[in-house]
């Protein structure tokens, strides 16, 4: 459809085709179709939590006015616009890349966004991707009425979960209600350079699957610890726990994924930019390092997201959590056949395989007179791309005749044949 047709208008001399789709789409309103409710672009960005924790993303709701002004064919109101960003975050090279846009645009017609002569090709490239990635954010749902498939069950003491699209290049920061989801807000994110799918050290991939934080890295932390390399982590990181129990049993490996600030030279990066990690602006770094616990917040990341409306995995939680019980009960009852029953025939702990599985736990339940088994606190993950497997975290409180012990367990639940057994067990 040519873009005459499609707003509209004349053809304008102040602005390029890009740029004034860009607009229109940033100026309308999004519908979610499930829950009949409207939001703005330039509101959907800016939502704050129940709790008020997390601040509004100023510089993408005043990138959206400009962008809307921009549509309305007024230029002046959109360089107006522009200058406040550039005024409050010098550092944002998009917003300048613009600026110099819409500059240029009332001296000669545009061709695409970043027109200035002499520019490194590269950079603008760069530029303009992460322009069209701002631009899918603007236009995509915000899910005030849904939820990410992937989060089952959040434990009682899991205030949050954040969730990253790698192919919105964005993370989704979700609040614990009774144990489900309900969206907060969300942030432009840049990832790995070479995409998705990382499998081993130095591919510059970002790994997809369920994770974990693991630490939290001050400014200082990370200079102390990495010099002058510390910089382009900006104001801090946090680890996950990658590569996972599962990426390693798939032969995944390389370390050291993270979630961390840009330089300070930059307001932001573009959507493929790291070397396999998760960067967000400093501010919004800032504002969920704020909110994430050590040792319990889930990092799920995802390409592409699955969206269902609350409560539609109660399905499956409650038969995942009958199954959980099951084999309890028939761990703290001796029952060690059925007790063995739960598990695949390709399970593993460690070096263990099922075999040697079997003959530990026939010999240790000899000795027993009686078991008694607790679990508490259970989350339950789908793992990404996988329908067919779960990711069990609980502290599991045991006791017997000669025995106790206290311990946080996770577990690998995989659907075979219709049930769901145990594929991988250990220490969380």
């Amino acid at each position: 459809m040519k873009l005459r047709a499609l707003i509209g208008l004349r053809p304008l001399r102040y602005a390029s085709a890009m740029l004034l789709v860009v607009a229109v789409c940033a100026g309308a309103f999004v519908m979610n179709g499930r829950s009949g409710q409207a939001v703005s672009a330039a509101t959907a960005v800016t939502a704050p939590s129940r709790g008020g924790q997390h601040t509004a993303n100023r510089p993408e709701a005043l990138l959206s006015s400009t962008l809307h002004e921009l549509g309305n064919r007024r230029l002046d109101a959109a360089v107006t616009e522009i200058d406040k960003i550039i005024r409050d975050y010098p550092n944002f090279r998009l917003a300048h890349l613009i600026r110099g846009d819409l500059l240029l645009a009332r001296a000669q017609p545009l061709t695409t966004v970043g027109n200035a002569k002499g520019a490194p090709l590269d950079r603008l490239e760069e530029l303009r991707a992460e322009a069209r990635a701002r631009l899918a954010r603007m236009q995509q749902q915000r899910p005030v009425n849904l939820v990410p498939r992937y989060v089952v069950q959040l434990q009682p003491e899991q205030r949050h979960a954040l969730v990253v699209d790698t192919a919105r290049s964005t993370l989704y920061v979700f609040e614990n209600l009774g144990g489900e989801a309900r969206y907060v807000t969300d942030y432009y994110v840049s990832i790995g350079k070479n995409g998705i799918d990382k499998y081993r050290a130095g591919d510059n991939k970002t790994p997809l699957g369920v994770y974990h934080v693991t630490g939290r890295m001050s400014r200082e932390k990370l200079a102390t610890t990495y010099g002058k390399l510390a910089e382009q982590y900006g104001v801090g990181a946090l680890p996950i726990n990658y590569p996972n129990e599962w990426d390693r049993r798939e032969g995944r490996n390389g370390h050291g994924i993270w979630l961390h600030g840009v330089p300070f030279d930059t307001y932001s990066r573009p959507p493929l930019a790291s070397n396999g990690c998760i960067a967000l602006t400093n501010e919004d770094y800032t504002a969920i390092s704020n909110e994430v616990q050590i040792g319990l917040t889930p990092v799920i990341i995802v390409n592409g997201m699955d969206w269902v409306a609350p409560g539609a995995g109660m399905g499956l939680r409650n038969e995942l959590m009958q199954q959980i019980e099951n084999w309890r009960r028939d761990w703290e009852n001796r029952d060690i056949e059925s007790y063995l029953a739960h598990y695949s025939e390709d399970f593993a702990s460690g070096r263990s395989t099922l075999k040697k599985w079997t003959a530990q736990k026939h010999k240790a339940n000899a000795g027993k007179t009686w078991i008694r088994v607790k679990l508490d606190r259970v989350s339950i993950f789908l793992y990404p791309g996988r329908d067919d497997l779960a990711v069990v975290t609980f502290d599991q409180d045991y006791a017997s005749n000669n025995l106790v012990h206290q311990m946080r367990k996770r577990q690998y639940w995989i659907r075979e044949h219709g049930e769901w057994r145990i594929l991988q067990e250990g220490a969380a």
